[in-house]
């Protein structure tokens, strides 16, 4: 990773910016962030890829380099920052009702796009400290559970019929989201309920994780009502659907039509690059923390986000996130683009695993 790369990851800072100064601008342009995001970054990715790789060298230097980490230690305070600082402009300056709406669907997307991407980096490490940080993210847009379902869950789970955030083929996102949504949500008191009941600890003991889980986003709101009245308690209520709404059309991209086979012994095959789709594009990698190379990230779930690699075999995706957001909005035109896909990688999957068959070998199977 050469310098250019390394410090464009601070670019993020700079799309904070955007929802204050669409805000400033006032009118339509309040909404200015969603045209930066939806449009000038998918038209960056159309023309400029990033399929480089470190080396292993490389991998260990990066690895150890303090900015990648203290970079994601920066954001958590920032993100709440944003909030407060959204509130009290709220509270303060007359705004129009399209502005306001503009405004808090901006900072919804800066809180989901941008704050959710750094809480999921966080919650794959092993220190105390970066799990607080991830949970101080989910809570301030009232998905706390995600930091249980997504480790213990969705990565056990991925790409079979067992998961709720796997789509399946043909399912459109507004089929999905409503699964997705309650199923994780199930699963996450499912999860902790069998973690207190292995460490015999009551459902009502203080070591349930859904006290906070659930108290800590109804305190926020309770703050913000007192802070600003209604129109605050909406803002926060309003930002945090955002998030989640695109927390989970993320989680409808990623393994979309992918499954692992079951084996004669009942489970399923190892997670593999097969099992996500991956996404080369650099400018939305950038400020996703390279999310988009989800299939190395499955397959290694600790690996850092400044060395997840590119994996050529793995199912690719014709645009970025941002782009890819806009198709799953439009179900017709997603099942156009992406169903051709899904089924042109399963018949390339086979083919693969057919041609690496020993013939002479009677044991050797698909």
């Amino acid at each position: 990773m050469n310098a250019f790369k390394k410090y464009s990851f601070l670019l993020i800072f700079l799309l904070i910016l955007l929802p204050f100064i669409s805000l400033y601008l006032g009118g339509w342009l309040s909404f200015l962030s969603y045209l930066v995001l939806f449009a000038l970054v998918p038209g960056v990715d159309y023309f400029i890829r990033d399929s480089s790789n470190p080396n292993k060298d490389e991998e260990k230097w990066l690895s150890k380099d303090p900015f990648f980490k203290y970079l994601t230690y920066l954001y958590v305070p920032v993100h709440v920052g944003i909030l407060i600082l959204s509130a009290y402009l709220l509270s303060y300056y007359s705004f129009t009702w399209i502005e306001w709406i503009g405004f808090t669907l901006s900072i919804g997307l800066l809180t989901g796009g941008i704050g959710l991407t750094f809480a999921h980096e966080l919650m794959h490490k092993n220190s105390k400290l970066q799990h607080f940080f991830s949970k101080v993210i989910l809570v301030c847009v009232c998905y706390g559970h995600f930091f249980i379902e997504h480790v213990k869950g969705h990565h056990v789970r991925v790409a079979t019929p067992e998961d709720p955030a796997t789509a399946r083929l043909g399912q459109s996102l507004y089929q999905f989201l409503p699964k997705s949504i309650v199923g994780s949500f199930k699963s996450a008191l499912q999860l902790e309920s069998q973690r207190l009941h292995r460490k015999n600890h009551s459902v009502y003991s203080l070591h349930n994780h859904f006290w906070w889980i659930i108290l800590c986003p109804i305190m926020i709101a309770t703050l913000f009502f007192i802070y600003g009245g209604f129109s605050i308690l909406a803002f926060y209520i309003l930002q945090s659907m955002v998030a989640i709404l695109l927390l989970e059309t993320v989680n409808y991209i990623e393994h979309y039509g992918l499954e692992r086979r079951k084996l004669n012994n009942q489970y399923y095959e190892k997670v593999s690059p097969y099992h996500s789709w991956n996404a080369n594009h650099w400018f939305s990698n950038i400020i996703l923390l390279h999310l988009q190379r989800h299939s190395d990230h499955h397959t290694y779930g600790g690996r850092p986000y400044q060395i997840l690699r590119h994996m050529e075999d793995s199912p690719q995706l014709p645009s970025g996130y941002l782009g890819m957001i806009i198709l799953a909005f439009i179900p017709p035109l997603w099942r156009y683009v992406m169903d051709k896909r899904v089924l042109n990688y399963r018949a390339e999957r086979i083919a693969k695993e057919v041609c690496s068959i020993d013939f002479t070998n009677p044991a050797s199977e698909v």
